[in-house]
């Protein structure tokens, strides 16, 4: 995500949003599948 400006609270509350919501459900790594990423597990099995 980079810096900008928005026009208004709501457009930047959608980009935040979209842009947490990608990165925690793609590279956070998650404890049920031995400490990878989502993106890491199905490239390992």
């Amino acid at each position: 995500m980079q810096g900008g400006v928005f026009e208004s609270h709501e457009d930047a509350r959608i980009v935040l949003f979209e842009y947490t919501d990608e990165y925690d459900n793609t590279q956070r790594k998650h404890s049920l599948i031995g400490y990878q990423s989502p993106v890491q597990f199905e490239r390992n099995n």
